[in-house]
């Protein structure tokens, strides 16, 4: 990299899923939109002829005269291309297909159990894992060969088992992951800020937070607004709020499978004494499921969505066809911040200012002290030249340190599982799971879990066919 102090260039970055149809666009505008940074983009896919289409389609936004941030992107064909040399690695992948994710969501339904996203926990979080960690394994492998030193930056689902295979692999590696369900929770606060204390425009950024958790089950032990402890301002809200919620503005929750009203969030602040900061479809999925995810109904009752497979099939319809308006010119990319800290978190690993973010990184520093230190956890970290540092959150409280136990005591079963091909260890997973114990029988479990791993053995080892 070449560098005056004040702007970056020849930054080479691989993409490992370069033919993303959603991420990627966000990526490249706001790469488009940072005049610090230039270089190089290495697209990989195994979808060829997609990540094709993200470089003629990124390499136009590079080219207009109102892209300020100057990128040349080019596909590569193998993860050694991509990786040799290169600066920084994004993962941002779909491991299998929307059928193996039908499977994951929707066959556990034949027991009553429900999932709203079915990527992190639960059972279908689950299955996810076992097919992902094989890929991420190989990941992990070529960043060791290929590119030892650059930094890694986990987009993928399931995030905390995806970044702990890349450090059981190669310990060394310098990988985190990305999540932008905190910068959720700071709208959220800041809009019930604006609304209950009569202010007006206060930055996201400048509600600050004390992140503690596991990714999308994460909490905020502190939240601020410069003179403000928004924990009183919070609770006030919710006194007045609780049965209709809080609505974000211009968005209407019952028009989308991902808006929400936060009546979880505010069930939870009420039970535990902390702010939940995910979006309710995720935090429904980490508690047991008679409470949020009993059945549709109940799911209604708490104003969120259960986002269906079909939804997502009839969402990818529509990128693609977009991409095919993109890629001919017939549509040009909207340059519209995203809000995402990936660019800036680039830029201050590369030495251009200093960050504090949300990051996912294994507990190694004790960041969360009664969390187990292998363990993959969600904290604030400091992000300065070539450097993340963790910040001390403290300890999960008394009241929410039972529930993050039976998702960390997975995490770290799951991988093994993963890894061993070992159906007994993903069976006790599996039923330890807060959506599944005590709903089914041990050997309604096996037969579930049977039947998963059968709808996505195209993905997974050798060894799970035995």
């Amino acid at each position: 990299m070449l560098d005056n102090g004040k702007t970056v260039s020849d930054v080479r970055i691989a993409y490992i899923g370069g033919g993303s149809r959603g991420w990627a666009w966000t990526f490249m505008t706001d790469l488009a939109m940072e005049p610090a940074l230039s270089g190089s983009i290495r697209l990989y896919d195994i979808d060829e002829a997609a990540a094709r289409s993200n470089a003629v389609i990124s390499n136009a936004v590079s080219a207009r005269a109102d892209a300020v941030g100057k990128w040349r992107y080019e596909v590569c064909q193998s993860l050694q291309e991509a990786l040799t040399g290169v600066d920084f690695v994004v993962i941002s992948i779909l491991p299998g297909t929307f059928d193996e994710m039908a499977s994951d969501v929707h066959l556990p339904e034949r027991h009553g159990i429900y999932q709203s996203v079915g990527d992190t926990a639960g059972p279908g979080g689950l299955a996810r894992a076992l097919r992902t960690i094989p890929m991420f394994v190989e990941i992990a492998q070529a960043i060791r060969d290929f590119a030892p030193n650059a930094w890694v930056i986990n987009y993928t689902n399931p995030m905390s088992l995806c970044v702990r295979t890349l450090y059981h692999v190669f310990p060394g590696i310098k990988a985190f992951g990305c999540c932008h369900e905190v910068f959720g929770t700071q709208k959220v606060l800041k809009g019930i800020a604006e609304a209950m204390l009569g202010l007006q425009d206060i930055p996201r950024e400048d509600i600050h937070v004390n992140v503690v958790g596991l990714n999308h089950f994460t909490w905020f032990t502190e939240a601020s607004y410069r003179t403000h402890d928004l924990f009183p301002v919070y609770r006030a809200f919710i006194d007045a709020h609780f049965e209709e919620g809080y609505n974000e503005p211009d968005r209407n929750w019952a028009n989308s499978s991902f808006n929400c009203a936060h009546r979880i969030k505010f069930d939870l602040f009420r039970r535990y004494g902390a702010i939940a900061a995910a979006g309710d479809r995720h935090l429904a999925e980490f508690m047991p499921g008679e409470m949020y995810l009993k059945d549709p109904d109940t799911v209604k009752q708490w104003r969120f969505g259960l986002t269906t497979v079909e939804w997502r099939k009839n969402d990818l319809k529509k990128r693609l066809a977009r991409a095919a308006r993109l890629s001919s010119g017939e549509e040009q990319v909207d340059l519209t911040p995203s809000g995402e800290e990936g660019i800036l978190l680039i830029k201050a690993l590369c030495g251009l200012g200093r960050v504090v973010s949300n990051v996912n990184i294994p507990n190694t520093n004790g960041q969360i002290p009664n969390m187990h230190r292998h363990c993959v956890v969600e904290t604030n970290a400091v992000f300065s030249r070539d450097a993340i540092h963790p910040l001390f959150a403290g300890e999960i409280p008394a009241l929410i340190l039972p529930l993050m136990t039976p998702h960390a005591a997975n995490q770290q079963d799951i991988l093994t599982a993963a890894i061993q091909c070992d159906f007994d260890l993903a069976l006790a997973a599996l039923m330890r799971d807060p959506l599944v114990a005590g709903r089914i029988t041990p050997d309604q479990g096996n037969k579930l879990l049977r039947d998963m791993i059968a709808n996505t053995m195209a993905y997974l080892p050798e060894g799970w066919r035995k």
